[in-house]
């Protein structure tokens, strides 16, 4: 009665466990393909660029505080881009690693990054109409622009925001809205107040390069203009002017920045890549399960059962945890399918060893898993410490590498422990299922 007791005991214990596998598969099934899944830049096509940073008369050593300014100001002008999934990061002393998967126009990606975007407001000294003007008669400052206006301390730094705003009613051309901090907003007021009716203008410089010369009109003389905002205005569309104003909301470059390097990927190729790379994963993974089942018999055949679940969970994992799948992605998480079964292969030659000293079969599975817990254990161990190494000092697509056979090593720890060992407890379970041919041994042994 007890060992009846008992034996319905384990039936349960192994119920639950098969529910349990069952509900985590249909949760990371539902959460990670009801996802999108992101590519990196050399699957979905895109600019990649290496920015170096060099030194000026202000910033005369390119340090690391340099270096983290610049990282910062570069990653807020991507977010103004909108690009999804963009990758920034440091490179060695003084460069900058960047990918920009979906950009396919490198120009305006470089102009939007590398310029310096020193915004500053000055008082203009002659009257506008007496300014020099190019050949398209819009107003410039000449060779000598300090002789034309004067710094009041108004720069981009007292900028709380920036952005493009639509065409005005009779005309075609975007503008750039701005919007002061309370400092900034006292010093246009003055700036206006001293220069409105006098017929010399604000100039808005650029990098040093005057972009717009407005005149305030004599209603302000006596107040300025108020309220922390204003608008400069010129021949912007709707892309140039988001630019501008992703440029000025980031802040100025601490230091100039050079383009050393710059790679376009067409999305084509990408395309190519990721069929090719579904085939190769699908081929090996075939060949692995034809293997098992081949060599270890039913426990190959339950550890590839294990394996889908494996692969379905890992990639519920990589979309819940929002990786970017690369091809060296796609590599990291087919080498972590064969470290997956190299697991059942220490896992199943232990139950065989056990077998062939002639123990039940549930005392060798038992002490199968338990003898080759160490060992699997200590492998998986090296291997993310690796992959911890890579991610550390590598950048981009090794960075990428390191994620996916990081997650898979983790994610095949516990289907090879848990999924495989709970699926040949409950095979066990069937009186038919426990012959030892069926666990690739050819003596008798004993089934209690």
């Amino acid at each position: 009665m007890v060992k009846s007791s008992g034996s319905l005991l384990n039936r349960l214990a192994f119920l639950r466990g098969l529910i349990l596998i069952l509900a985590v598969v249909v949760a990371f099934v539902y959460l990670g393909f009801s996802r999108e899944v992101r590519l990196g830049l050399d699957l979905k096509g895109g600019t990649q660029l290496t920015l170096q940073a060099l030194p000026t008369e202000e910033v005369t050593e390119i340090t690391s505080e340099v270096m983290q300014g610049v990282e910062a100001v570069i990653q807020q002008r991507i977010n103004g881009l909108g690009v999804a999934e963009p990758l920034v990061q440091i490179s060695g002393q003084d460069r900058l690693f960047v990918q920009l998967p979906g950009v396919a126009d490198p120009d305006r990606a470089i102009a939007l990054l590398g310029d310096t975007a020193q915004l500053e407001f000055r008082k203009g000294l002659v009257p506008a109409n007496t300014l020099p003007r190019n050949e398209l008669g819009e107003v410039t400052a000449g060779e000598d622009p300090d002789a034309l206006f004067e710094h009041v301390g108004l720069t981009g730094d007292l900028l709380r925001n920036a952005y493009p705003q639509a065409p005005r009613r009779g005309s075609q051309n975007w503008e750039v809205l701005l919007e002061f901090k309370p400092e900034g907003a006292e010093k246009f007021t003055q700036l206006t107040r001293d220069l409105a009716g006098t017929g010399r203008p604000i100039g808005i410089f650029l990098d040093d390069v005057l972009i717009s010369a407005p005149v305030v009109g004599a209603e302000f003389a006596r107040t300025g203009i108020t309220g922390g905002t204003a608008v400069i205005t010129g021949n912007f569309s709707v892309e140039t002017a988001n630019d501008l104003a992703v440029k000025l909301k980031a802040g100025a470059l601490p230091a100039r920045i050079q383009v050393i390097e710059n790679r376009t990927v067409g999305a084509t190729l990408g395309e190519v890549s990721v069929r090719q790379s579904l085939y190769a994963g699908i081929g090996g993974i075939v060949l692995v399960f034809i293997f098992m089942v081949a060599y270890y018999r039913l426990p190959g055949l339950i550890a590839d059962v294990a394996l889908l679940i494996y692969a379905l969970c890992t990639f519920a994992l990589f979309q819940l945890l929002g990786v970017t799948m690369t091809l060296p992605g796609i590599a990291g998480f087919i080498l972590s399918i064969g470290m997956a079964v190299d697991a059942n292969v220490l896992i199943f030659e232990r139950i065989k060893e056990e077998l062939r000293e002639g123990k039940s079969l549930y005392k060798s599975i038992s002490e199968g898993f338990n003898r080759a817990f160490s060992s699997i254990l200590d492998s998986n161990i090296t291997t993310l410490l690796v992959c911890g190494v890579l991610f550390w000092l590598g950048i981009g697509l090794v960075k990428g590498f390191a994620v996916t056979l990081g997650i898979g090593i983790l994610v095949s720890f516990f289907t090879a422990l848990t999924c495989t060992r709970t699926l040949l407890l409950a095979a066990m379970g069937i009186p038919s299922l426990r012959k030892p041919q069926f666990y690739g041994v050819r003596m008798e042994v004993s089934q209690s």
